[in-house]
């Protein structure tokens, strides 16, 4: 064989097994110190003209329940099968949390991709002060990570007091978060929390940005007796598992014994190296001979309607909004 092909085809085969290397990887889910992989990360084949990219994108959702609950069913053993069983009292007094922790890391490729770095985050705040249904947003944190002369990582904390807050409708506000300074090649991290008493309500997941995601978990742990519709999306690239788990109580009774727990469905959705929206999935074939199509909505987790409501329905999120919005 002519030594020039022979060199021409061993950097093509080189080329093609770094690009399926480099597709194979996923970020680093533990924040606070981007790995080398996100460092060298330049967007893949599949989304040439991204101009930002989403690293890593998570939700860990987790009940609180106080053992204070336990007076309501005889046994204390949370083994009622529905929230009927529970008593809708139970619910209504605050006994009940759902913590939730979001995470997301996000690179900026190119220099109109800044526009990614500022995001919406909306939670439900009820403009009543006669209802005591309320979500609280916490504990915000934002990095920014760039490289200096010598490339080495540079990290830099944005002051998250700053950020305006606008109410939506009398049920939603809206958070605006903007991050400064931020320039091609840079790394971005939010962190925030979110601790709602509102336990028949859970936040939507959007799998789909306006820009390509290479990782979206969606975790949520749920007691047995609250039976919500999980839609989790039918698609190749989204996985999802459900096994049983256990969360202990909050103990404020001298009486319970400790390290009591209750009954939870443990779900685990994800999906990787998801295109943004408007743009064809992998693996999304029309059946009627036309080829692959995008899809009319992004993928997405919707949990907020449960099976047994116990009274009202909560109130939808305002048109157009979801919890997470990448700009």
């Amino acid at each position: 064989m002519n030594k020039t092909i022979s060199k021409t085809l061993f950097a093509a085969t080189l080329f093609f097994a770094c690009a399926a290397m480099a597709h194979a990887q996923l970020p680093n889910e533990k924040f606070g110190k981007p790995s080398s992989m996100e460092w060298d990360y330049v967007g893949w084949n599949d989304a040439p003209d991204a101009d930002a990219i989403i690293l890593c994108k998570t939700m860990k959702v987790t009940y609180q329940i106080s053992d204070q609950v336990s007076t309501s069913y005889e046994g204390s053993d949370m083994s009622f099968s529905n929230l009927a069983d529970f008593g809708k009292n139970q619910i209504d007094n605050g006994n009940i949390l759902v913590n939730y922790e979001f995470k997301l890391r996000m690179k900026i490729l190119k220099p109109e991709g800044r526009r990614h770095a500022d995001i919406d985050i909306t939670y439900f705040n009820a403009d009543n002060e006669k209802t005591y249904n309320h979500d609280e947003l916490f504990d915000m944190k934002i990095n920014v990570f760039t490289r200096n002369d010598k490339g080495k990582a540079v990290k830099r904390k944005v002051d998250t007091r700053s950020f305006a807050t606008e109410r939506t409708d009398d049920n939603y506000m809206v958070m605006h978060v903007v991050v400064p300074e931020v320039e091609a090649g840079s790394i971005i991290e939010y962190q925030y929390k979110i601790t709602s008493n509102r336990p028949t309500y859970l936040y939507d997941w959007v799998f789909q940005e306006t820009i390509p995601t290479v990782r979206s978990k969606f975790d949520i742990d749920i007691p047995a007796f609250l039976q919500f519709k999980m839609n989790v999306p039918i698609h190749k690239i989204i996985k999802s598992s459900v096994e049983v788990g256990r969360l202990a109580y909050d103990q404020y009774r001298a009486d319970m014994k400790k390290g009591k727990s209750f009954p939870t469905n443990h779900y685990i959705v994800y999906g990787d190296y998801i295109l943004p929206e408007g743009q064809v999935l992998q693996g999304s074939k029309e059946g009627n001979g036309e080829g692959n199509k995008p899809q009319e909505e992004p993928i997405a987790i919707f949990t907020s309607q449960i099976v047994t409501p116990h009274e009202v329905d909560p109130a939808p999120m305002p048109t157009g909004h979801t919890h997470l919005k990448v700009k």
